[in-house]
C-alpha cells in the first residue's frame, strides 16, 4: 500500500519516530509530505531530519506558514499527481485549507482518505471553514481523534463515518527512558526539583504552576523544612510575564528559564526532574486535548500531576496524580506530599513508566494506525 502522511507536526524530529515503525510494517510504501518549517505562538521550528529510514520525507513549501486554518501548499495537486498514492493520510483538522486540497485531489482520483482531528470544544467555523468542514466529512473515509472528547464533538457536528480515538504520536523509549543523564545539575537545597515542559502561552497555566511553587515553598519554610526549584522548558508570548511574576513572588532563585529546548534533548530536562506539571487551564476557545509531556516524562520514569482540563484525567489515570483546574492551592498540597514522601515519588514513576510503555509507544500508535489502514482498503476494494 502506498500511503502518503501530509502533516506539518512531523517537522519535530521525534514524532517522525512514528513513521519509522509504519514504514516497516508489511506492504507499506510511506511517503511523508511536511513544510521546511511551522511557526505558531512559541516561534518556527525548523523541519528536523531525524528519523527518516524506510520511508521518503519531502519538503514542501506552504503558503501562509502559521495559519492554522489558511495554510495550504500551492505544489500539492501535482506532487499528489506524482505520487498516486493508494490511501492520503491528512494529519490535519478537517476544517482546514490544506485539508480541503488533499481530500478535493482524492475525491477527484478516487482515493480514500482520512482526517485526524484534535478539537474538543464544540465550535462554529465562519465561512469558508465550516463549508471546508462540512465537505471533507462527506469525503472522508476515515476519522481518527486524538481524544475522547474529540469523537463526542465530530458526531455533534455531522460526522457519520468510521472513526477510532488514537493519539497523533507517542514515545519512542529508545529515546525516552529512565537513567539519561540529566542536563542541569540539581539545584543545592532543593527539596522538590519540579519541571514544566511546553508553550509559553496563558492556557498551559505556567502562571499558576510559579503560584503553587510559591505557597509551597512557603508552607515548607514555616515547617523549617527546604522547598522546591522550578525548571521551565520552553518559550511563548508569556515568558517576560512569568519571569516578572517570579520577580513579584520572590522566587527568582527558585525558577530556571532554559529556554527552547529540541525534542531529541528532552529527555535529559526530564531526568533533571523529580515531578512534571502541566497546570493547563480550559479557555473558551481551548482546553487540554492530550499533554503529550506527560507521556514523555512517564516513559523517563518521572512522576506526573496534571490539571483536570480536557484529556489529561484520561492520559494520566491512576498513574499520576490530578487536580482541579484554576486552583494553585491544589496544586500545592500535591507538591507538599510528593516534597515529603519520595516513597509516593518512585510508586508513581514505577506506574507512570509502566502506563507510558503499555499504551503510548511510537510502534504501538503505528500499528493501531496501519489497522486503520488495512480497514480503509479493504472498505474501498469491497
Amino acid at each position: 500500500m502506498r500511503v502518503v502522511m501530509l502533516s506539518k507536526a512531523i517537522v519535530v524530529g521525534a514524532y517522525q519516530r512514528k513513521l519509522e515503525e509504519l514504514a516497516c510494517l508489511p506492504g507499506m510504501e510511506l511517503i511523508a509530505i511536511a513544510p521546511p518549517s511551522w511557526r505558531d505562538s512559541r516561534g518556527e521550528v525548523q523541519l528536523e531530519r531525524v528519523y527518516t529510514e524506510g520511508y521518503r520525507l519531502l519538503e514542501l513549501p506552504v503558503a501562509l506558514n502559521g495559519h492554522f486554518h489558511a495554510h495550504f501548499y500551492p505544489a500539492l495537486p501535482r506532487t499528489l499527481q506524482r505520487l498516486q498514492p493508494d490511501l492520503i493520510h491528512v494529519d490535519e483538522e478537517p476544517y482546514n485549507l490544506a485539508s480541503w486540497q488533499a481530500f478535493r485531489w482524492a475525491a477527484a482520483h478516487r482515493c480514500p482518505a482520512l482526517f485526524f482531528s484534535w478539537q474538543n470544544l464544540l465550535r462554529q467555523y465562519p465561512p469558508p471553514f465550516n463549508w471546508i468542514e462540512r465537505t471533507n466529512y462527506s469525503r472522508a473515509a476515515y476519522a481518527i481523534v486524538g481524544n475522547k472528547e474529540g469523537g463526542q464533538v465530530l458526531r455533534a457536528k455531522g460526522y457519520s463515518g468510521p472513526m477510532s480515538v488514537l493519539p497523533q504520536f507517542g514515545v519512542d523509549p529508545d529515546l525516552y527512558q529512565p537513567g539519561v543523564a540529566p542536563l542541569l545539575e540539581r539545584p543545592p537545597g532543593a527539596r522538590l526539583v519540579v519541571g514544566y515542559a511546553g508553550g509559553l502561552v496563558p492556557e498551559k497555566g505556567v502562571d499558576l504552576l510559579l503560584r503553587a511553587v510559591w505557597q509551597c515553598n512557603q508552607r515548607l519554610a514555616a515547617e523549617g523544612a527546604s522547598g522546591c526549584h522550578l525548571v521551565i522548558a520552553g518559550t511563548g508570548p508569556e515568558q517576560v510575564a512569568l519571569e516578572d511574576l517570579a520577580r513579584r513572588l520572590e522566587i527568582v532563585e527558585q525558577v530556571t528559564f532554559l529556554g527552547k529546548i529540541s525534542s531529541i534533548a528532552m529527555p535529559a530536562v526530564y531526568a533533571s526532574m523529580d515531578v512534571l506539571a502541566l497546570p493547563s487551564r480550559t479557555t473558551e476557545t481551548w482546553k487540554e486535548q492530550f499533554g503529550r509531556v506527560l507521556i514523555e516524562a512517564m516513559a523517563c520514569r518521572v512522576p506526573v500531576v496534571g490539571s483536570d482540563s480536557g484529556e489529561i484525567p484520561n492520559v494520566i489515570a491512576d498513574a499520576g496524580l490530578v487536580f482541579p483546574e484554576y486552583d494553585p492551592a491544589a496544586l500545592a498540597d500535591l507538591l507538599i506530599a510528593l516534597a515529603q514522601q519520595p516513597v509516593l515519588r518512585e510508586h508513581l514513576a514505577q506506574r507512570g513508566y509502566e502506563r507510558a510503555i503499555t499504551h503510548f509507544t511510537q510502534a504501538r500508535i503505528a500499528k493501531q494506525t496501519y489497522a486503520v489502514y488495512q480497514q480503509v482498503l479493504q472498505s474501498a476494494g469491497s
